[in-house]
């Protein structure tokens, strides 16, 4: 390894400016746990006293043993109009009573004249005499340079200027931010040269905005010229296009670049760290993010996953367990024999390559996508489907008939969904009425009904989404539709794909499928 590289989370502070990211106070007290747990050095907390959530996680986290990071509280240089020593904002900051606090300055001359209304020279004294106070105080102050690399391109010797503000009263990390995302790699590798070159005694971070999507790369573009402390967040939320995504640039600087950051065996925690902060903020996870994505390392072309079989490093820059991902393979209508073995084998399913039961599902696979069909996120579908190629399906009930009435009895009142229902169950007819919120939930309760009197175990499980795709085409409102529903049953978590010109014929299918293969599942687990 090379020498290390500092990591700074700013996801309780900056990360919850960005839109939809929003947490509560037991949500922030949890990240900070889960990412001490990772080992990030430096937790960024918020602004104290600046709103009532960030004053009491101050006062919380004092409660809680945090082994391996720092928490860092947050604030700005003093106001211009009044001393350092009589500032509310730098008070605040120590009131916190954290090791560590960063304060941001200003170093482009736009911001200093326009958003602080004062005088370059004025600023400087702000920027050194804040830093001073703070540095009395505490035992660590790190300088955010805001706007810097703007600031640098505008007017270099005011920009480095401030930053020897920042170390003449005491710094001990001077921080270069892309505030607003606009600079490229190669602007950012210069101008740190400079700041290097003129600083060299000097721990540099970087602060990386992604408006220009190149907030990784900048940092680390900026890590290669000598910065030892990088700045971001996690899974890249923020303000704006959010800030420099840490969940990527940990990977890439641990095993692409030798650097360490974290521990080598907390790479693992990666993805259920990354998972588990989107989770406490009620977001959906970007299945295509990089390294921890659910299809960060999923094959669906037949070439790379037969080439993928033969060996990994075909077709993947990294072994995916070493961020607690997974290798997944996708059946479509561009799979071959070898992705239909490698998914038995998955499911438990014995089948060799050569099997013709092997060629008959890829066939199968193929017409059933090309009428609408997708199986990536119905993979409960796809095992059925391979059973029923075996000749080892079974079928757990048979429909007589449905009817659903979907009635809106007046202007201003709901539609009320009724669902009618007979099946066929061991040479039993059960017949059987629901209510329910819509067509489908009052389908989907109906055949519940029938059907748990025959099958306890369903009633544990539940729905946890139902979504309909209108597939493309020329039949307008007559178009097919793809519905897939994804099922749990507080153990196991799968998804099923029912395609048809009516959208309930196309839930039936999905949701027979989900009912199915909890049978077939439970039956399986006990073999």
């Amino acid at each position: 390894m090379r020498e290390g590289v500092v990591l700074y989370d700013t996801t309780l502070r900056d990360g919850t400016q960005g839109e939809d990211f929003s947490l509560t106070l037991e949500d922030k007290i949890r990240v900070a746990l889960k990412l001490d747990e990772l080992g990030i050095h430096y937790i960024e907390g918020g602004w104290p006293e600046a709103n009532p959530k960030d004053t009491q996680f101050f006062e919380e986290i004092r409660n809680y043993n945090i082994k391996n990071s720092i928490i860092t509280a947050f604030g700005s240089t003093h106001h211009k109009d009044v001393s350092a020593e009589n500032d509310k904002n730098l008070r605040a900051l120590i009131r916190a009573k954290t090791k560590t606090v960063t304060i941001f300055g200003k170093s482009w001359t736009l911001h200093v004249k326009d958003a602080l209304n004062t005088t370059p020279e004025r600023n400087l004294a702000l920027i050194r005499d804040s830093v001073a106070y703070l540095k009395q105080n505490v035992a660590e102050v790190i300088y955010d340079a805001e706007h810097f690399f703007d600031g640098f391109k505008d007017n270099m010797e005011y920009a480095l200027s401030t930053l020897q503000a920042a170390k003449d009263g005491g710094a001990d990390v001077l921080v270069l931010c892309d505030t607003n995302g606009g600079s490229l790699p190669h602007e950012i590798g210069e101008i740190v040269e400079v700041v290097r070159q003129r600083f060299p005694d000097m721990v540099l971070g970087i602060h990386a905005h992604n408006d220009s999507d190149t907030a990784v790369a900048n940092s680390i573009e900026a890590v290669r010229r000598g910065v030892r402390h990088v700045q971001g967040t996690m899974n890249g939320v923020g303000e704006r296009c959010g800030n420099a995504n840490l969940v990527s640039i940990i990977p890439n600087l641990c095993l692409k670049m030798g650097i360490e950051c974290i521990p080598r065996e907390n790479l693992r925690k990666l993805r259920h760290v990354s998972r588990y902060i989107l989770e406490l903020a009620n977001l959906a996870s970007n299945k295509h993010q990089p390294f921890v994505g659910r299809s960060a390392f999923a094959h669906k072309g037949g070439v790379h996953i037969s080439a993928v079989e033969r060996n990994p490093r075909t077709y993947e820059h990294i072994e995916p367990e070493l961020v607690g991902n997974k290798r997944r393979i996708l059946v479509s209508e561009v799979s071959g024999r070898a992705t239909i073995k490698w998914k038995a084998d998955e499911f438990g399913i014995k089948i060799s390559r050569d099997d013709p039961v092997a060629m008959e599902v890829v066939e199968m696979i193929k017409q059933l996508e090309l009428e609408g069909y997708q199986f990536e996120a119905a993979e409960a579908s796809l095992e059925l489907l391979i059973n029923k190629a075996m000749g080892r399906s079974k079928k757990y009930f048979e429909l007589i008939g449905f009817r659903v009435i979907d009635q809106k009895l007046q202007e201003d009142g709901s539609p009320v969904a009724e669902a009618t229902i007979q099946v066929r169950v061991g040479g039993k007819v059960e017949h059987t009425a629901a209510l329910g919120n819509g067509p489908v939930n009052a389908l989907d309760n109906a055949l519940r009904k029938a059907l748990e009197r025959f099958y306890p175990q369903l009633k544990t499980m539940s729905l946890l989404d139902y979504k309909v795709r209108v597939l493309p085409g020329r039949s307008g409102t007559a178009a097919k539709v793809r519905v897939l529903i994804e099922s749990t049953d507080g153990v196991d978590q799968w998804g099923t794909v029912g395609v048809s010109h009516d959208i309930l014929e196309a839930s039936w299918q999905a949701l027979v499928d989900s009912i199915t293969y909890k049978m077939y599942k439970d039956e399986k687990g006990k073999s």
